[in-house]
């Protein structure tokens, strides 16, 4: 069968009785305010204390920052800038800023100086909100940036701030407690910008997504559904996915529509504190990627603890080695595998097996990035531009489109646009590899750019990666391909061993027989001792490649 996707004609229907009330973050603010009010909470955890506070006062809280805002000058449509971990205070920022009708633009603090410069330059923030424990990572791009007039420093001593001369500094608590805490939030249009993100840069300049209000609420309601994450107002949620990258999965804005409350960790993001923090405060949903919640197993398999309180947990960003799953199964807890990109809000599709499905016939459904979300379409397309049939074995770029799914990247007004080549007739090009199946599971099995040519054949890296990582042994592989003077290309693997564990290349190729057709199977292996990643915890091929091109990898040919 092939889907023959175009673009629907428009029709003019019969109008509606129905009344246009437009779908903004105002109203959804004064929606959790008012009926969540002391039925939910937002808590940041740290090791020394828990700080928390009900919906009604984040709500004050909230208007406080908007009066503050308000009289240094930040009118509508202002980008206001934030550095900042998973706390209360950004949080505040979340739901206060684009309330008042500015846009919330969520600075990823483990960018290179330079982009930080570029994308507080490119979005023309006029306000930076920071930590004080991140002003040191500031202060090294702060210097290039042109448009910035205040930095409003949380928790910290705002002189150490090195900003350029006219930018004033204002401690965040001094700031919000000289102002009222009611604010008459606006009426705002659904399709006004309410949030911009900034794509990682791994190549290139780092890429700019403005999120409406429109696309935040519509994309909230899957994230609280329960094909989605199934949140509700007797859930706690923990986002350790950074609130910094593609609006933290939707689950900020979730919680505010489901009335689920947020447990937010801070900087404490490795094992020893999330265990902690799991203990304590006992979550029902969490989201992460996968590299978190490796070493929180590896930390649990060494000091056991009860984590069954978590329901599920959501994790994308890469493919959850079928291992991980099964580990955190032993644990009672689900991993529910999601897909997405900054560019598509994020959550795309999820992993959530079909009816009926349990057991051991599950695993087939789960291991892959599940179902589009309704509102999301998705197609599969060949490098000949014709799109190719879903019957779960045809490869094809992912390409998608919907109503929370960027149509363009944002470029400043009479600028040119930025990366026309991702966009082809209204839908959004991925660059993920994929199969989709008849029943509608999407399975990614590469990024374009990082799919093993050899010998005119593809080999799938992560594939490859998954099965390394199902050996005991193993802890993280990362595969890439690595020139040949005869296939063009051969698989390298990288592997990252267990503490105190070892194995040979012998023991790891008989490992993968039977999985993989013989030519597929690695003959180029090193021994790391870490994955370099990205700046949201992805595996940064581009760094392998670049350390193996520059002969700084130890590489074993067998």
């Amino acid at each position: 069968m092939r889907y023959a996707w175009s673009m629907p004609e428009r029709i003019l229907p019969l109008t509606s009785t129905m009344q246009d009330e437009h779908l903004s973050l105002a109203t959804l603010l004064r929606h959790a305010t008012t009926w969540y009010a002391d039925a939910a909470e937002v808590a940041t955890w740290t090791p020394e204390k828990t700080t928390r506070m009900s919906f009604g006062e984040m709500g004050r809280e909230a208007a406080r920052l908007a009066n503050a805002l308000k009289a240094l000058g930040v009118v509508p449509g202002d980008r206001v800038g934030t550095f900042q971990w998973n706390n209360n205070e950004h949080m505040t920022a979340y739901v206060g800023i684009p309330a008042m009708g500015s846009v919330l633009h969520t600075i990823n603090i483990r960018l290179f100086p330079d982009q930080i410069t570029y994308i507080a330059n490119h979005a023309a923030d006029r306000v930076i909100i920071t930590d004080g424990s991140l002003i040191p990572q500031l202060n090294a791009a702060i210097g290039g940036m042109t448009t910035i007039e205040h930095v409003i420093v949380v928790d910290g001593n705002k002189d150490e701030v090195e900003a350029p001369a006219g930018v004033q500094l204002h401690d965040y608590r001094d700031l919000l407690d000289a102002q009222p805490d009611e604010y008459d939030w606006p009426e705002i249009d659904e399709r006004a910008a309410a949030a911009a993100c900034y794509t990682s840069g791994t190549t290139g300049d780092p890429k700019g997504v403005m999120y409406s209000h429109r696309s935040i609420w519509l994309h909230s309601t899957a994230v609280c559904a329960s094909y989605g994450l199934g949140m509700g107002p007797n859930d706690t949620v923990l986002p350790i996915v950074p609130m910094f990258h593609a609006m933290s999965w939707g689950t900020p804005f979730g919680a505010l529509m489901s009335g689920a409350s947020l447990i937010l960790p801070d900087r404490y993001l490795q094992p020893e504190p999330m265990a902690r923090l799991l203990a304590e405060e006992r979550p029902t949903i969490s989201a992460a990627v996968p590299a978190v919640w490796i070493g929180i197993v590896n930390h649990l398999d060494a000091h056991p603890q009860d984590i069954s309180h978590l329901r599920h947990i959501a994790c994308g960003g890469s493919a959850v080695p079928l291992s991980l799953a099964k580990a955190l199964d032993r644990h009672g807890v689900q991993i529910v595998q999601a897909w997405g990109m900054t560019e598509t809000s994020p959550l795309a599709s999820i992993a959530w097996p079909p009816r009926g499905v349990t057991g051991e016939d599950a695993w087939a459904y789960r291991n892959t990035q599940g179902r589009f979300f309704p509102g999301v379409q998705g197609r599969l397309v060949d490098d000949l531009g014709e799109v190719v049939p879903a019957d779960g074995e045809t490869q094809g770029e992912v390409q998608v489109r919907g109503p929370w799914v960027t149509g363009s990247y944002y470029s400043p007004e009479g600028s040119e646009p930025v990366g026309p080549d991702k966009f082809e007739g209204g839908w959004l090009r991925t660059g993920d590899i994929g199969k989709l199946s008849a029943d509608g599971y999407v399975t990614l099995v590469d990024r374009s750019k990082d799919v093993i040519k050899s010998g005119g054949e593809w080999i799938s890296s992560v594939e490859l990666e998954n099965e390394v990582m199902a050996h005991a042994a193993v802890l993280e592989a990362v595969a890439i391909g690595v020139p040949d003077p005869k296939w063009d290309e051969r698989p390298l693997v990288a592997v990252v061993l267990q503490p105190g564990a070892e194995v040979t290349i012998a023991e790891l190729q008989e490992h993968l027989a039977g999985k993989f057709a013989k030519w597929q199977i690695p003959d180029n292996w090193a021994f790391i001792a870490e994955v370099p990643k990205t700046s949201v915890g992805k595996f940064d091929k581009k760094v392998l490649r670049a350390q193996h091109a520059a002969g700084d990898l130890s590489v074993v040919q067998e």
